[in-house]
């Protein structure tokens, strides 16, 4: 389709700030949502009978790209090319705002600085060319302590969009000793067991410097206004610990009483969609993100490993009774947008950005996007759906 610098997208089931209304006309123009009504007032009209109109999915946490980028264990990719074929993915399954989730780790490899480094670069050569809003959640390893001063730099000059503290440390130093747990973590490091263990004993010794690391870190994202997460919080003191650095989401606390704690806080709790669409976790150590989300202490969902897994599994909250849609959408849009601090996305309003995806729920069939918007551009169109045309005139979309 030829880029449409005004449009109108009527006649489905909106899902607006105050609940979903039917028959609802949102026009778009020069990629903001300029207006919902009832007319089109001239603009050229998508018709989304039969179907869920829906903000844009925000993703805070996804790190499937490793395996465009590694598909096989010592395998590489271009790239410029992993990033490309990720942001098809990411738009055919209605995420208009993406936030890689990259680990700066002190493992060579698939997580090394190198990795790293390249990476940043191909995301800021590949920006102009990609339909997804791709950022960088840097996923620190707390223990990464000769990394400390380069993430400080970035953070000043404003290339981190969300910063993690990870501490994986530990969990490696037990995984190398069991050949099925430590596998994944061989494969890629491209290490062998003996020299792992050695290179993870000697990071693990310098424990006492990371807790002042961690402090100067967030102190630096504080003053740059970047939002910070603590990952796979383990405890409520660890959490209690982070919150007091300002470090204020936290990212798939362990127990229950850690995500209660967080809520208590005020924070958003963040847990994996895959987890809700599989039912259950595949860590025999975490808690079930559904369980969570019916005891009101999951916020946010995100893709996590699996980008196909965010849309469903709104669906799959509302259709087990844990929560209505608009709620369960929530988690995946809005919720996402407010732990970010992005301010202009993540619903359906006058002022913001028309990311916006039509969703259809055919019978027996898990939910599809039948097209997707991102900043008032066709980003994303299902077999069948149709395109803008002149003379401008309403095209269906309820036959996809």
């Amino acid at each position: 389709m030829n880029t449409l610098e005004r449009f109108a997208i009527a006649g489905g089931s909106a899902l607006l700030p105050s609940g979903f209304q039917d028959d609802v006309v949102i026009t778009v123009d020069h990629g903001v949502i300029v207006e919902i009504g009832s007319e089109a007032n001239g603009a050229p009209v998508m018709d989304a009978r039969g179907l869920r109109v829906m903000p844009g999915i925000i993703d805070l946490h996804g790190d499937a790209f490793e395996r465009q980028i590694m598909p096989r264990p010592g395998v590489h990719f271009d790239l410029q090319l992993a990033l490309a074929e990720t942001d098809r993915q990411l738009v055919a399954n209605g995420i208009s705002t993406a936030f890689h989730g990259v680990t700066f780790s002190w493992e060579p490899g698939l997580r090394s600085r190198e990795t790293l480094v390249r990476l940043m670069a191909a995301m800021d050569a590949a920006a102009g060319h990609l339909s997804c809003d791709a950022r960088l959640h840097l996923r620190h390893e707390t223990y990464n302590l000769d990394g400390e001063e380069e993430v400080l730099g970035w953070l000043a000059k404003g290339r981190i969009a969300l910063l993690a503290f990870n501490d994986h440390t530990a969990d490696i130093l037990r995984k190398i000793g069991h050949p099925k747990d430590g596998m994944t973590v061989l494969q890629r490091t491209g290490l062998p067991a003996e020299a792992l263990q050695a290179l993870a004993e000697r990071v693990a010794a310098r424990h006492g410097e990371v807790p002042a690391s961690i402090r100067r870190l967030a102190a630096a994202a504080l003053a740059a206004g970047v939002p910070m997460a603590s990952h796979d919080d383990p405890s409520p003191e660890v959490r209690t610990g982070y919150q007091t650095l300002g470090c204020t989401i936290s990212e798939f606390p362990k127990t229950i009483e850690t995500a209660t704690l967080a809520r208590l806080y005020g924070n958003p709790v963040v847990f994996g969609a895959p987890n809700v669409v599989r039912g259950g976790s595949h860590m025999s150590n975490a808690v079930s993100a559904a369980v969570m989300a019916r005891a009101g202490l999951c916020t946010v969902l995100t893709s996590d490993y699996y980008y196909p897994a965010m849309l469903p599994a709104a669906f799959r909250l509302s259709e087990d009774g844990v929560c209505d849609l608009a709620n369960a959408w929530a988690m995946i849009s809005s919720n996402a947008a407010d732990a970010a601090g992005l301010s202009d996305r993540g619903r359906l309003a006058v002022g913001l950005r028309a990311d916006i995806v039509l969703v259809r729920t055919p019978a027996g069939r898990p939910p599809s996007v039948a097209a997707h918007v991102i900043g008032g551009h066709l980003a994303f169109a299902a077999k069948g759906a149709p395109r803008f045309h002149a003379p401008l005139k309403a095209v269906a979309l309820e036959t996809l």
